[in-house]
């Protein structure tokens, strides 16, 4: 499974209207067939100057000395700073932790942050959480447009993930992966190493920012192949005149498994781009290809910490689960990455946050 193949075209879906029964119904068709799809960013609430200051404000932490970053080193809470390394997402075939560092923000309540804040990012508190509320705010669209899709009432799923009803495990994350030319890079392996290990998301669904001319997203396709994920996508109606790159959505596994795995929590991955690798293995720089630090700001959208995964209510899930059935014949399929089926352990449903704690452990390590 280390072929690369073409870059894949994903749907450019408006969300602008969540109470559209058609927008409902593509949305659902994308998150069935791909697990991934793009959100035409002027359907949103962002204004592109808010996406940029975003980005400013994230780069301006991690270029502030790392004695300062490591004041707010992250906590089992999911909340703080993880440096190089810090993290491994596929720790079954990683020789080393990922080549990136990371900050997390958890819940704003009144625009403060509950949690401690390094020195770079202080003054600016109340931005971030205006950010994270645009978020948010972008996540209860699609997930009443995906319930629409679903034929279950529209407020099925966003009242399970309501800040305001109780605490979430949601996240707000700026992410920094240096290039393969800086420092940070000089123990890089090109046959082993990655800037973000084979994973799938552990919430509901996922929101990513990118910048223009900074690749290095990649997608496992059914037939085992890496497919790259455009920043920018090739088609798109007047996508010439996007305020910034449209949002990429992601499904993830609690809203797999709340569907039974009809909504797909596809395994992706972040790697130095192709054309970075090989020209580091040659040891030359063509001219006007200067390796890029690549910049992301991420939206992770879980349910309140009290929610029991079962499966939704929905005749369409019915359906599916019982193809599903048919196809297995009478075999139970359960795992984490977009199985069908209902998350137990010993024979009681989990929590949304006793699912999010197994995970961290797994990447994190905590509790070893």
């Amino acid at each position: 499974m280390t072929d690369v193949g073409p870059p894949i075209e994903l749907p450019v879906l408006d969300i602008s209207n969540p109470l559209d029964p058609a927008a409902g119904k593509a949305l659902l068709d994308a998150a069935t067939k791909y697990g991934f799809l793009y959100v035409d960013s002027r359907g949103t609430d962002f204004t592109a100057a808010e996406v940029d200051r975003a980005f400013e404000l994230s780069k301006t932490f991690f270029a502030s000395p790392v004695e300062e970053k490591a004041t707010c080193r992250i906590e089992p809470n999911n909340r703080g700073w993880s440096g190089m390394h810090t993290e491994t997402l596929d720790p079954e075939h990683q020789r080393t932790g990922d080549f990136k560092e990371a900050f997390n923000f958890g819940q704003f309540q009144n625009s403060k942050a509950q949690q401690p804040l390094p020195a770079s990012l202080q003054p600016h508190e109340s931005e971030i959480a205006h950010f994270s509320s645009l978020c948010n705010k972008t996540c209860t669209r699609i997930l009443t447009l995906l319930a629409l899709g679903l034929d279950i009432p529209p407020n099925f799923f966003t009242t399970r993930h309501d800040p305001t009803s109780g605490i979430t495990g949601s996240i707000l994350r700026y992410l920094y992966y240096p290039s393969l030319t800086s420092p940070k890079t000089t123990t890089y392996n090109h046959s082993l190493d990655v800037r973000a290990g084979a994973h799938s998301d552990y919430g509901s669904i996922t929101l990513l920012f990118q910048r223009p001319g900074q690749p290095g997203l990649e997608i496992l396709t059914p037939s085992g192949d890496w497919a790259p994920v455009p920043v920018i996508p090739s088609q798109g109606e007047g996508k010439e005149s996007f305020p910034f790159p449209p949002i990429l959505v992601n499904i993830g596994d609690l809203l797999s498994y709340w569907t039974s795995g009809l909504l797909k929590s596809t395994v992706h991955r972040v790697v130095f781009p192709m054309a970075e690798q090989q020209q580091q293995q040659l040891q030359q720089r063509t001219p006007g290809s200067a390796a890029q630090d690549r910049y992301s700001i991420v939206y992770f959208c879980h349910p309140m910490d009290r929610t029991e995964l079962v499966p939704v209510p929905s005749r369409v899930v019915e359906e599916f689960r019982e193809r599903m059935k048919k196809e297995a014949q009478g075999e139970k399929r359960v795992g984490f990455g977009g199985g069908a089926g209902v998350l137990e352990e010993e024979g009681r449903v989990l929590t949304a946050h006793e699912h999010l704690m197994a995970r961290l452990d797994a990447t994190y390590g905590f509790r070893k």
